[in-house]
């Protein structure tokens, strides 16, 4: 992008609109272009506190009363000779009448001139008449190359230079989607607190991106204590995922592997889904950031909701390698394809806009979605390469059900050993994992109101008790079976109880 910054000023683009809250940096890069021109630029830097005022000069300099956004812009069409003028934080102003006026005669009067505009502002506000003049680009974050610098300046510092290249690795792609400045404030911080900087102090740099997420509103940090041995069953689906848990290291890339770009978790309600996709954040050590979909549907203005979900991707992007997870999917874009008439298109382009980014990106973010009702998903969705992989977690097998009673039973007692695991799974014939547990809980509630331990009897009487999803969702349940026979790979380990496909 900074590339792309440096082609407009040399091909003498007259507005250019600079996304960024990253001003310094900003401003260092544009004086950089400025320099490498074979005609030198002067460049002007203003504000709302200090007015127009010439780079590097003290801010005292200001002789030409222009604080006015009005006065600023009609000083800049004034000047005769080339110059980049930065304007800092101009969307407030910009909507405004005057200001918009004075900005696009400023555009007229610059052909040939050599004159540059370029607004600089966290936010992007374009009001239309604007539209058609203005080139609006993201200045990105800082690189791993210049996150580099920053941690070897720190390192110098603190006379901590001893880090083998894997745990820079890990201390650099940890800061990555951090300004330059929080970087350099996290490894400070991660050195008063430990005195040092090593693998162990990662988490402390993960900490701020915790912060970063928490500002967005839209995405969620998600934080889980449980491992992936914490799912029964389902081996061939953490067979995959183990295979795959170095796959955003740079070995990977120098062996030539392509970024895993997603998978898709078909499968019953209560099977496992969800919580497979958050142990796989522990399993290969990346953030978990969970969208939201209902916070992203905005009414209150038009453009509000793709703009919410285009900010939600951009920061999962800037702190990439992550996982982005998208729980049950069949209801976040349920009738995305035809929404016209129930909320003017806003569903249908949000669908459209996150298709195209699944599409395109380029940056390490894993999509991990699930879905329960196939049926509901716009066709485009399952296409090939969409996702690597389309999984389907059906209802546990018998050896299945065992590992689920003795995970959940291991939870809460040491010793295990008065409890039939086989015979547990016999009885529990056609429930799902979630099903288990809770006639489990229900065990345990009935024994302590009597105040006694729970039993195996207990257990059974629970499960007998209750009624499951596959005998009261039995024409939803095999309409997902049939489907997923030909059109994604089985997670248990056993093809054979898969392709039976019984209860």
């Amino acid at each position: 992008m900074k590339e792309e910054l440096e082609i407009l000023v040399k091909a003498q683009y007259p507005l250019i609109y600079l996304v960024t809250s990253e001003e310094e940096r900003a401003e260092e890069a544009i004086s950089k272009i400025a320099q490498l021109n074979t005609q030198h630029r002067r460049v002007f830097v203003w504000t709302v506190t200090h007015g127009m005022i010439e780079q590097g000069q003290p801010r005292q300099t200001n002789q030409h009363n222009t604080v006015s956004p009005e006065a600023a812009i009609e000083w800049v069409v004034r000047q005769r000779e080339a110059g980049i003028y930065i304007f800092k934080d101009l969307h407030p102003f910009i909507t405004s009448a005057p200001v918009t006026r004075w900005l696009r005669d400023a555009i007229a009067s610059f052909k040939g001139t050599e004159k540059i505009i370029v607004l600089m502002s966290p936010l992007q506000e374009v009001p239309i008449e604007l539209e058609k003049d203005v080139v609006v680009l993201d200045f990105p974050l800082p690189d791993m190359g210049e996150l580099d610098e920053v941690l070897s300046q720190h390192l110098s510092k603190n006379q901590n230079r001893r880090t083998t290249t894997e745990v820079r690795e890990k201390l650099l792609k940890a800061a990555l989607g951090l300004t330059k400045d929080e970087a350099e404030k996290v490894y400070r911080k991660a050195h008063v607190k430990a005195s040092k900087l090593t693998e162990d102090e990662v988490e402390i740099v993960l900490s701020e991106k915790k912060q970063l997420i928490r500002r967005n509103g839209i995405l969620e940090y998600v934080e889980e204590d449980e491992t992936i041995n914490a799912v029964g069953g389902l081996e061939e689906l953490k067979k995959w995922l183990k295979q795959r848990s170095n796959a955003f290291t740079e070995r990977a890339r120098s062996y030539g592997l392509p970024q895993p770009k997603g998978m898709l978790i078909l499968g019953v309600p209560g099977c496992g889904k969800s919580l497979i996709a958050k142990t796989t954040s522990r399993l290969w050590g990346l953030p978990l950031l969970r969208l939201d979909m209902g916070r992203v549907y905005d009414g209150s203005m038009v453009g509000r909701s793709e703009a919410n979900l285009r900010n939600a991707l951009k920061t999962a992007e800037s702190i990439s390698p992550a996982i982005l997870f998208i729980d049950e999917l069949d209801k976040a874009f349920a009738g995305g394809t035809g929404s016209a008439d129930s909320d003017g298109g806003t569903s249908s382009r949000i669908f459209g806009s996150f298709l195209t980014w699944m599409q395109e990106k380029t940056s390490p973010v894993f999509v991990m979605a699930t879905a329960n009702r196939i049926e509901r998903l716009p066709g485009e969705f399952l296409r090939k390469g969409r996702f690597d992989e389309i999984f389907f977690v059906d209802l546990p097998n018998s050896e299945e059900r065992q590992d689920i009673f003795n995970i959940h039973l291991t939870k809460r007692r040491s010793d295990i050993s008065r409890f039939d695991l086989e015979q547990l799974a016999k009885v529990s014939d056609g429930f799902s994992g979630a099903e288990i547990e809770q006639a489990l809980i229900a065990a345990m509630y009935e024994a302590f109101a009597q105040d006694r331990e729970f039993t195996q009897l207990d257990i059974i009487a629970a499960i007998k008790a209750t009624l499951p999803l596959s005998r009261t969702m039995t024409e939803q349940v095999t309409a997902l079976r049939d489907w997923a026979r030909q059109r994604a790979r089985p997670a248990s380990a056993s093809v054979a109880e898969y392709q039976r496909l019984e209860f």
